[in-house]
């Protein structure tokens, strides 16, 4: 398990590689990233989804 000075080291490391500026951009991937992850987990297609909103519907 990481411990208080581990995720210190890591936090610092990882200021120093991408500067303040890119860290939000970078954690907005990873969060974009997590959640394609966890939808494709559950099943959630969404371009399956947007295909079959296209579909026109049949007029009687």
């Amino acid at each position: 398990m990481l411990g208080t000075p581990e995720i210190i080291l890591i936090a610092i490391v990882v200021l120093l590689l991408f500067g303040g500026k890119k860290i939000p951009e970078l954690m907005r991937g990873v969060g974009k990233g997590v959640r394609s992850f966890k939808d494709g987990m559950n099943g959630v297609d969404e371009p399956s989804a947007k295909a079959s909103d296209a579909q026109p519907e049949e007029k009687k």
